[in-house]
């Protein structure tokens, strides 16, 4: 295992990043924990295993199983296989099993240790990193959670393999978001010049887009650990639109990646109406997220509205009970920002003819 770096964020917590050269090397550190863990699977990640570890949960795959009933199931386990404040949860699977996974770990005797395996591209370069826990509420993505950064990020490129077209392109798309984030252009750039090496999924190619990504989020999150500052909130781009679309459609018709590159294009075209985006860059955006093949024109029927202004109300980015969205000026550069109720309706509802 290659220690790519170690990072300090709320309260003093390091993450160790390391990088495996391959499924064995993986396997061998993953055995060094002994048998003072207990796993956590969803269905698809189990069937990389010939035998599942003995102290195992092996959740439903999919948004609608990051629910408080899999939580119960995984601190249920732990204490019925005598796990101690000591012992270790390991996440092994996309963003769903690494959320629940560390809230429970977060829980479990108020704090246990806790190692994350991502294994799709949405959450090897974006959300097994920085600590947040969650799961789903009452229809409201990601309200019950807390911050609790796991001890050792694992990632493993060969994991990338089993992935099918749908669920690569769906983790792209934070990759794309943290692109937009960086006043360093080499993401941006990355994505334009090896659109062809990314989508085949060239080795080198991907482990560089996967550690670039990790490196924007790195700096937002070492910034701002705890979301106290307005500095992480930035990371949220495309997210107060996209959260409303994924629960106002039951988290059915679109991932979360796809969510977000909507949002993200919304968020946009509201900068560009407003004056606040610079437009070459905002259009440049909006047509780099089209060539990765995004539904970045989809709008929602107007009698959907009702539903989608509910889970928009219900966004944790509020204050003082108004919503505020991450609107792009620039490469590199982001702003808060409210928006006007009826220019929100005109970005998101389809017109008749």
């Amino acid at each position: 295992m290659n220690n790519l770096w170690t990072i300090t964020l709320a309260n003093g917590k390091q993450t160790s990043v390391l990088l495996a050269s391959d499924l064995k090397d993986l396997s061998d550190h993953l055995g060094s924990y002994g048998r003072n863990v207990l796993w956590v699977f969803d269905t698809n990640t189990a069937n990389l295993f010939k035998q599942l570890p003995p102290s195992n949960v092996v959740l439903e795959s999919g948004e609608g199983n990051k629910n408080m009933a899999s939580l119960t199931r995984i601190l249920s386990t732990a204490l019925d296989q005598g796990l101690a404040r000591d012992s270790r949860i390991i996440g092994f699977g996309g963003g769903v099993v690494c959320d629940v996974a560390s809230l429970a770990a977060s829980l479990y005797m108020r704090g246990c240790q806790l190692t994350l395996v991502p294994t799709t591209l949405l959450c090897m370069s974006d959300a097994c990193l920085g600590g947040k826990t969650a799961i789903d509420f009452e229809g409201q993505k990601n309200l019950i959670g807390s911050f609790y950064p796991a001890g050792e990020i694992l990632l493993c490129m060969d994991t990338l393999r089993t992935l099918n077209e749908n669920e690569f392109i769906n983790g792209l798309a934070e990759v794309i978001k943290h692109a937009l984030l960086s006043e360093n252009t080499d993401l941006y750039k990355l994505l334009l010049t090896h659109k062809n090496k990314i989508l085949d999924r060239d080795p080198e190619t991907i482990t560089k887009l996967v550690s670039l990504s990790l490196m924007v989020k790195r700096h937002f999150i070492e910034e701002d650990p705890t979301e106290t500052k307005g500095i992480r909130q930035m990371l949220n781009l495309g997210h107060t639109f996209g959260h409303a679309l994924e629960c106002s459609t039951h988290f059915t018709s679109f991932s979360h990646g796809q969510s977000v590159a909507w949002g993200t294009c919304r968020a946009i075209e509201a900068g560009i109406s407003l004056g606040i985006t610079d437009t070459a860059f905002g259009l440049g955006a909006i047509k780099l997220f089209k060539s990765f093949g995004y539904q970045i024109d989809y709008k929602i029927g107007r009698g959907d509205w009702l539903s989608f202004s509910q889970h928009l109300a219900h966004d944790k980015k509020k204050i003082a009970g108004e919503v505020l969205f991450i609107i792009p000026v620039k490469q590199g550069e982001m702003k808060l920002q409210s928006l006007d109720i009826n220019l929100v309706q005109k970005l998101v509802i389809s017109r008749p003819y």
